[in-house]
C-alpha cells in the first residue's frame, strides 16, 4: 500500500470513527451515566471488537453475504430490532443511586466487542474499507486495515466517553439526565436508519 491510499484509509477510519453512530451514542451515555473509569472496558470493546470484526469481516464473511444474498438482509433486520432495543434501554434508563448502584452496570468489554456484529454502522465500515482498501483480500492487506482502524478508533470513541463525562456535572438533575437519555436514543435510532 503506497502512502497516498495509507493516507486515504487513515482518513477514512477517522472520519467514520469519529462521527455519530450507535458506537459513540451508547459511549456518551455510558460516560454521563457512569463516567469514564467505568466505560473503559466498553471503549475497549468497541475498538478491539471491531477490529477483530474487520479481519474476519475481510477473510471470508463477506464470501457469504455474495453466496447467499438473503443472509445480508436477513442481518440487517437484526441488527436493526437489537438496536431499537437498545434505544428503548437508554431511553428508560436513570442515574443509579445507592441502591441500585450495585445493579447497574456500563456495557463489559466482551458485550461492547460483540455488539460490533448487530452494529450497522460497523458493518458498514468493515465492508467499505476492505473492498476498498484491501480488494485482494490478502492476509496482510486486511492486517494492514485493521491495524489502521485500531489506531484511530480507540482514541475517537474515548473521545464520545470524555464529552459523556463532561457532560455528568450537567446531567445531575434527573429530568436533565432522563432528557439527555431519551435523546441519545433518539439519536441511537436515527444514526440506524441512515446507515441503512
Amino acid at each position: 500500500m503506497n502512502i497516498e491510499l495509507l493516507s486515504a484509509l487513515a482518513l477514512f477510519a477517522l472520519v467514520s470513527s469519529i462521527t455519530p453512530g450507535p458506537n459513540n451514542f451508547m459511549l456518551m451515555s455510558s460516560g454521563a451515566n457512569f463516567g469514564f473509569k467505568r466505560t473503559v472496558p466498553h471503549m475497549l470493546g468497541v475498538a478491539l471488537g471491531f477490529v477483530l470484526m474487520l479481519v474476519l469481516v475481510g477473510l471470508g464473511v463477506m464470501q457469504l453475504f455474495d453466496l447467499f444474498p438473503i443472509s445480508y438482509q436477513v442481518l440487517k433486520v437484526l441488527c436493526v430490532s437489537y438496536l431499537f432495543y437498545l434505544a428503548y434501554k437508554i431511553a428508560t434508563s436513570h442515574a443509579p443511586d445507592s441502591s441500585s448502584k450495585a445493579e447497574a452496570k456500563p456495557f463489559t468489554f466482551v458485550q461492547a466487542a460483540l455488539f460490533q456484529w448487530v452494529n450497522p454502522k460497523a458493518w458498514t465500515m468493515a465492508l467499505s474499507a476492505i473492498s476498498i482498501y484491501a480488494p485482494s483480500k490478502t492476509f496482510n492487506a486486511i492486517l494492514l486495515v485493521g491495524l489502521v482502524f485500531g489506531l484511530i478508533n480507540l482514541p475517537c470513541v474515548s473521545s464520545w466517553t470524555l464529552l459523556g463525562q463532561k457532560l455528568q456535572n450537567y446531567l445531575n438533575d434527573p429530568r436533565r439526565l432522563r432528557l439527555f437519555n431519551i435523546t441519545m436514543a433518539l439519536l441511537l435510532i436515527t444514526s440506524v436508519l441512515f446507515s441503512m
